[in-house]
């Protein structure tokens, strides 16, 4: 089973270290989600989709544990793989197998349940809190309209527009590029074989896309876990099955859980909704890695030459093996770089803003605050999502070396000084400067009291354009 995304091969300076952990952790089903939820393969905790004999074939994965009843089903979902004319990923297939996996549980058991009208009144209340708090952490009024209450179910329902926009664009590239780089005239030969091959791509991807949404689905504790805009706009999310679930075993007031986790998700939603920029930064991020996918053109032409419609599982077999790989350029390392600074950016003023607004008020701040950070350390959803989407491995330190900066500009600019650096992208912090963090802090400060000293001898020396032009016309006179 491949660890990469898409059966993509990571970059030559990834490290291997951190996959074979993976494929070990996701071997022997432990750990907080599959290693590889993008990937094809089987997920452990994924009921008839997991492990287990033909773990590595969609179709075995589908249909091995089916008993003749259910063989009706089987073929009926096979008919849909072969028929599909769609876009790269087959996304009602995905919705389907999402809710699927969502309906087994998580892979600690827990179920999902409906929300009664008791969770959703301690959610709203969370929220309404949480924003009047945030009101003295942050100058970025309220972004959230609406506080609402998900099961996991919904939470899918809810979140697959944004996971379309996320990964339609390294999906597409993937299916372009397996007729970009063959000949005219092998196309015209190739035609329809490469239509079914693009077919079975965009089901296969649903397949493995509706997985994995529907294991972070029993992860998540609210819509912005992995640092992305994935609710409609203004409206906070929580899930109250996985809050108790993650404050199971902390040994803390179930209402300071709730609460902690409502901050971060009321201090996303204020980022999001008045930095109206980022969404398309952050996507647009994605988009550039996209880009920059090629195909291995030997590789290919030895699946198409090959390739035998009566043994489809051979497409993800070739996939899996690397035939599409992110290009080791300036340009595709620097769009992998601003996606992480600016998902550490993200994170590191949420962390910021929230314990300034927490720990004055929550005995449990602290602690709350080292399980988010150890959480992410361990792979969580932000970490899952990214380092099998695009092979990014978004770095723990990163995220704290974000924080400690905006930490440090709220001393030096207080909240509102801070704050201003979201009016434009080229105003933030870069990636050489979370590594110098109170370096930026001190730059910054000297440029600011520089251009203020230029502005005012601007304004205290004469025009002499007026006395020019004056001498000018009388010149043009004589």
């Amino acid at each position: 089973m491949s660890d990469t995304p898409f059966g993509f091969g990571l970059p030559p300076e990834e490290p291997d270290d951190g996959d074979e952990g993976k494929k070990k952790d996701q071997e022997s089903g432990g750990g907080q989600g599959p290693a590889n939820p993008f990937g094809f393969g089987g997920l452990p905790g994924a009921g008839g989709f997991g492990g287990g004999p033909g773990s590595d074939n969609p179709f075995a994965a589908m249909f091995g544990s089916l008993n003749p009843n259910d063989l009706g089903a089987a073929f009926q979902q096979l008919g849909q793989m072969l028929s599909y004319e769609g876009g790269p990923v087959n996304w009602d297939m995905a919705k389907q197998i999402a809710r699927q996996t969502v309906s087994q549980g998580a892979p600690d058991g827990t179920k999902d349940t409906s929300v009664g009208p008791a969770d959703r009144k301690s959610v709203e209340e969370a929220v309404r809190l949480a924003d009047l708090w945030l009101d003295d952490a942050t100058s970025l009024p309220s972004g959230a309209a609406s506080a609402v209450a998900w099961s996991r179910a919904e939470w899918v329902e809810a979140t697959l527009p944004a996971w379309q926009e996320l990964v339609d664009p390294v999906a597409e590239r993937v299916g372009n590029a397996m007729g970009d780089v063959l000949p005219e005239e092998m196309q015209a030969m190739a035609g329809p074989l490469i239509g079914m091959m693009r077919s079975m791509g965009g089901a296969m991807f649903g397949t493995q896309i509706g997985q994995a949404v529907g294991v972070l689905a029993g992860e998540v504790v609210g819509s912005s876990d992995i640092g992305l805009p994935l609710s409609p706009a203004g409206k906070a999310a929580l899930l109250p099955v996985n809050i108790e679930r993650f404050g199971k075993d902390l040994s803390l007031p179930q209402e300071e859980v709730r609460l902690y986790l409502a901050l971060r998700e009321a201090a996303h939603q204020r980022l999001f909704a008045h930095v109206p920029w980022l969404r398309s930064h952050l996507f647009g991020a994605v988009d550039g890695y996209a880009r920059g996918i090629k195909v291995d053109t030997a590789k290919l032409e030895d699946v198409v030459g090959q390739f035998d419609p009566q043994n489809p599982e051979q497409l993800q077999e070739a996939l899996q093996q690397g035939m599409f790989q992110p290009e080791d350029t300036p340009e595709q390392k620097a769009a992998l770089a601003r996606l992480e600074t600016a998902l550490a950016l993200v994170e590191g003023w949420v962390d910021a803003v929230v314990h300034a607004a927490a720990k004055p008020r929550l005995s449990s701040a602290d602690a709350l605050r080292e399980t988010l950070r150890r959480r992410r350390a361990s792979g969580g959803p932000a970490e899952q999502t990214f380092a099998t989407l695009i092979g990014l491995e978004l770095r723990p330190r990163r995220l704290r070396d974000a924080s400690r900066l905006w930490a440090s500009l709220t001393d030096a600019r207080g909240v509102d000084g801070r704050d201003a650096l979201w009016a434009h992208p080229d105003m933030l912090p870069t990636a050489s400067d979370l590594d110098d963090p109170d370096g930026f802090v001190h730059r910054e400060q000297i440029d600011f009291s520089e251009l203020d000293k230029m502005l005012g001898e601007a304004a205290d020396k004469p025009d002499l354009s007026k006395k020019d032009k004056g001498d000018d016309k009388g010149d043009d006179t004589e």
